[in-house]
């Protein structure tokens, strides 16, 4: 079918072709949403005094390997074979480094271990804290520089975002893979520290508390081991970022939904609350996109767009909500 253009073709062509089921979670019809979006970070393509936190690319000696669903109970020896630059497969035949499964974060979820070579062995690949202590020195591309390492820490967590050089030269920065260890909330960790009550646990709560505590920094951002790796988007700088779906997200009408339970691409209605206004917040989406926090069949991230506004709203956003999957 040619998509709509006007709004009530539109809803009419829904209405016509599509049917809203409800989706439930652990008997619940209620689950949560959340916000995320693209945020413009001050930086450099280049080193300077001011750009000193890298960007980086996918690493030179990372390498990814499918794990087979027989093997998600993480308790096996096995093999692995180097069978692109950043690929592998296991093969017990044929392998040339040796992997203890125990080692590396796995659950039934996972789909592939992420790792290096070293010696004769296959490890799981650096932390968060391995990686700011300079463990990719020499060993990644470099996209850019940030100025502010929690701007570029927060840019990890939406997965994507634009770089704004001191020519006015924007670099479109999107996710390319990442280090496959857990996502772990700082500000719960911030929470149980005492650094700040877990009502201020917002993005920008976090922000301030850090700005005005920066020798907390690498023991706060440490907390999370997970890591993400970009690459550069070519494409206009009006696009948005580049969803789990392969398409540019819209803000406002694009969402991130965990794939175990909602099919990517697939129309969603969500029945929520504004996070400024508490009105009521009813929208026709696309599931275009996951996340590593996004995890349960009522769960949403909603796209709010780019920038500082964007950025405000998706940090307050954290309501009960409703979903119907139309197919």
């Amino acid at each position: 079918f040619q998509t709509p253009v006007h709004s009530f073709q539109a809803k009419q062509f829904f209405e016509r072709y599509f049917t809203p089921w409800q989706v439930a979670g652990n008997g619940s019809l209620a689950g949560t949403v959340t916000g995320y979006y693209e945020p413009v970070l001050k930086g450099d393509d280049r080193r300077t005094a001011q750009a000193r936190f890298p960007i980086y690319g996918i690493p030179d000696d990372f390498i990814s390997v499918p794990l087979p669903a027989g093997l998600r109970s993480g308790k096996a020896l096995v093999r692995i074979r180097q069978t692109g630059k950043n690929s592998g497969t296991i093969d017990n035949t044929g392998g040339t480094h040796t992997a203890d499964l125990s080692r590396f974060p796995i659950t039934a979820r996972t789909t592939a271990i992420k790792g290096r070579f070293e010696g004769s062995r296959f490890l799981p690949y650096h932390t968060r804290n391995q990686i700011n202590g300079g463990a990719l020195d020499g060993k990644a591309p470099i996209l850019g520089y940030a100025e502010d390492p929690v701007e570029l820490f927060f840019m990890h967590i939406q997965g994507s975002g634009r770089l704004k050089t001191p020519s006015g030269k924007y670099i479109r920065i999107g996710y390319a893979d990442k280090n496959e260890h857990p996502y772990v909330s700082i500000g719960k960790y911030m929470a149980d520290k005492g650094y700040l009550k877990l009502g201020q646990t917002s993005m920008q709560g976090i922000k301030s508390y850090m700005r005005q505590n920066p020798q907390r920094l690498a023991e706060v951002l440490g907390q999370n081991p997970s890591y993400i790796f970009f690459r550069e988007l070519a494409g206009s700088s009006n696009d948005g970022p580049v969803g789990a779906l392969g398409t540019p997200l819209m803000g406002e009408y694009a969402g991130a939904v965990d794939r175990h339970y909602i099919t990517l691409g697939a129309p969603l209605f969500v029945a929520t609350a504004h996070p400024v206004t508490r009105k009521a917040l009813n929208r026709l989406i696309m599931a275009q996109d996951t996340g590593s926090a996004i995890k349960g069949a009522v769960r949403v991230d909603y796209f709010w767009g780019y920038g500082d506004e964007a950025g405000e709203l998706a940090g307050k956003q954290k309501t009960t909500g409703y979903v119907w999957q139309l197919l």
